[in-house]
């Protein structure tokens, strides 16, 4: 549609580092989301967009009260065409702000895709004339394989790509799924997330989390291949290093460690994953209320309107507890 798209034990993995349901009190102090921050992935609507075309999405996220959109693409579908100038124009012309686009990595077996390693200079030219501060990635770093060596080259790249976006004025990011927090098939003993964090140069490149995937593989990856025990919190990750995090998804799951990824997708404010929490430290840290842009995303709601409505909601709701 979008046309440039883009274990131990349950007691552990749900202890101190994982959030639970009983964690969402919503408190009477200040919101815990800061004013103006609030943006959703337009992949969660996608259906939409293609059928109905942007004004109409972007009409609706309008009065829900979303201040930002980061593009899955700049087509529209069976809405009829549309040039980058009218969507720059029509995303303003509703309130919202472009915050930043997903582009494929690679694909080498075309070389006019329309991805950071075939064509970078499109994808950068594209990206400022839509005014976007911000043009990144859903792929991981799997180009050159699992191992560490794999990684650093991957990681190279990811620099060469921040130079150039920094050179005009944007960040380059990477956004994460479960499979970034697994193991090097070399080196068994190495998180491949700290291999990517380690060699690129945070002058450079930028890091989306996305919460919902962070904590799955927080379910998934915290015993090495070997049985023994590699926890981690994907809360941490941000709190070492807050500038990297300028964007995160916020995407709701309910916990049902039965599941692969010990979670279940369901709309933001339905699940266990405790954003009160979450983002409350986030904005704790300096500059936080102002450095970091929150978008609401599911990968496949059942009727995606009310997806972006409920999140909006209760996401407005949260307050901090101890203010």
């Amino acid at each position: 549609m979008l046309g440039v798209a883009a274990g131990a034990t349950a007691a552990a993995l749900f202890g101190a580092g994982a959030p639970t349901a009983a964690a969402h009190g919503k408190g009477h102090g200040r919101p815990v989301l800061p004013p103006g921050r609030l943006g959703i992935q337009l992949y969660s609507l996608r259906d939409k967009v293609s059928t109905l075309g942007f004004a109409a999405v972007f009409a609706e996220l309008e009065k829900h009260g979303y201040d930002e959109v980061e593009y899955a693409g700049y087509t529209q579908g069976s809405a009829g065409p549309i040039t980058l100038q009218q969507l720059r124009r029509l995303t303003r012309d509703h309130g919202l702000r472009a915050i930043g686009s997903h582009v494929g990595y690679y694909n080498d077996n075309d070389p006019g895709a329309y991805t950071f390693a075939q064509n970078l200079d499109k994808v950068l030219d594209d990206a400022q004339a839509l005014g976007l501060k911000h043009i990144g990635t859903a792929s991981g770093p799997w180009r050159h394989g699992a191992t560490v060596d794999g990684w650093k080259r991957c990681a190279e790249e990811f620099n060469e790509y921040g130079a150039a976006a920094k050179a005009r004025g944007m960040k380059f990011y990477q956004h994460n799924h479960a499979e970034e927090f697994s193991f090097a098939t070399d080196k068994p003993n190495v998180r491949l997330y700290d291999v990517l964090l380690a060699e690129t140069d945070p002058d450079l490149v930028y890091l989306e989390m996305d919460i919902y995937w962070a904590y799955a593989g927080q379910f998934r990856f915290s015993q090495r291949p070997d049985g023994t025990p590699a926890p981690f919190d994907p809360l941490r990750y941000v709190l070492r290093q807050p500038d990297r995090y300028p964007l995160f998804h916020v995407k709701d799951g309910e916990r049902d460690i039965s599941a692969r990824d010990g979670y279940r997708m369901v709309d933001v404010g339905d699940g266990d994953i405790d954003y009160q929490r979450f983002i409350s430290a986030v904005t704790r840290t300096r500059g936080g209320r102002l450095d970091h842009h929150w978008q609401a995303e599911h990968d496949n709601p059942v009727e995606s309107f009310t997806f972006a409505r409920k999140s909006s909601a209760h996401l407005h709701s949260l307050r901090e507890k101890d203010c």
